[in-house]
């Protein structure tokens, strides 16, 4: 759709910013998640964004509608079965074989179509590579606010979607609206938020857009498909336990204490920023904000101090264990249970206790 007509761009800041919406955006209503759908499979960010897009819906007392694009076929019929299932009141489905690999154009194209069409006030992607590309492609298409990565959504008094992400290289958080400009967009990234109680039901109310761009139209070819080199790699953000270690730790051969107890324990390793920086351990073993973000059922971090950077990527975490010498790290502001000791000697003696006491079958049962 050409933006020729939309209007420009008051001066930027909130206080210069009217509360009330332009005339041509008040019938813009409803919640919608972008259910990304990639070779066949959903991501699961996107079931985790309907748990918390129901949230909003009901605070607003709208509908929250799942996005799916997909080839004609089964794998499409079941994302939109999938998004009935965690949470969607209806599904808008755009069906075409341009959409079985992910390409910028057509999948945008088809989104601002179908924003232009049907008029949601909110749209949330997951803030994966895929729905990274695709969202700032539709923000500016259609001219409106995006705020990315965030670790928090909610619904302020006037209805406007308050979007918190941090900022200042993660050592503050800020609150960011899209006060006079509609869809309010906001990426999330997976794992943030929690994933919402699977419910078998019938598929609903479906309804479907066609497309209005044909293969002639696009620029960009696939020529084929070659699987990530690093998909066997670390899958810290799905693991129930895991254990890390920071700058606590003195040198990088005291990372195997971290490995260790992780063995010992069925549980993925990892480690904070400095860690990476310094190249003790690869950037897929990073958590917090600019790394991997986790939501484990245990998560023991020995010698990381906690900083916001970090604590936003492991605060979801079910119970979380800090060992550190410093008693007023700032880890100990969010961990659930704390110990004020040497790493490098307890981790040792940790390990140790598990070994004994854990057989190989109630280590896989340890997160249960």
């Amino acid at each position: 759709m050409s933006t020729a007509n939309r209007d420009p761009r008051p001066a930027a800041g909130r206080a210069g910013t009217k509360k009330e919406l332009p005339e041509r955006f008040k019938d813009y209503r409803h919640v919608w998640v972008f259910i990304e759908l990639e070779r066949g499979q959903v991501h699961p960010v996107s079931f985790e964004l309907l748990g918390e897009g129901r949230k909003l819906a009901d605070k607003l007392g709208v509908e929250l509608a799942g996005i799916v694009l997909g080839p004609p076929g089964e794998t499409t019929h079941s994302a939109v079965a999938e998004a009935f299932a965690h949470g969607a009141d209806l599904v808008y489905c755009v069906e075409a074989p341009l959409f079985a690999d992910y390409r910028n154009e057509p999948f945008a194209k088809a989104m601002t179509d179908l924003v232009d069409t049907h008029k949601p006030e909110i749209l949330l992607l997951g803030a994966t590579t895929l729905g990274r590309d695709l969202a700032g492609s539709v923000a500016t298409t259609l001219q409106t606010g995006l705020t990315a990565d965030c670790t928090e959504l909610d619904v302020d008094t006037d209805g406007s979607l308050a979007a918190t992400r941090p900022t200042f290289g993660g050592s503050l958080l800020c609150t960011i609206y899209t006060l006079n400009y509609r869809p309010q967009m906001a990426t999330v990234r997976p794992r943030v938020m929690p994933m919402p109680q699977r419910v078998d039901k019938p598929v609903g109310r479906v309804i479907r857009h066609r497309l209005s761009v044909v293969e002639d139209e696009i620029v960009t070819k696939i020529l084929g498909f070659l699987p990530d080199s690093q998909a066997a790699k670390a899958n810290l953000a799905y693991a129930d336990v895991v254990v890390a270690g920071g700058l606590g730790l003195g040198a990088a051969e005291n990372l195997q204490l971290v490995k260790d107890l992780a063995r010992a324990i069925g549980a993925e390793h990892g480690c904070s920023r400095p860690l990476v920086q310094k190249g003790w351990l690869s950037a897929d073993r990073q958590i917090g904000q600019t790394g991997k973000t986790i939501r484990p059922k245990l998560y023991i971090a020995a010698g990381i101090s906690g900083a916001i950077q970090h604590r936003v990527g492991v605060e979801g975490a079910d119970l979380i264990v800090a060992i550190n010498t410093d008693r007023n790290a700032p880890i100990f502001d969010f961990a659930h249970l704390g110990i004020v000791t040497d790493a490098i000697r307890f981790l040792p003696a940790l390990t140790e206790a598990f070994t004994r006491r854990l057989s190989p079958h109630s280590r896989d049962k340890l997160a249960s």
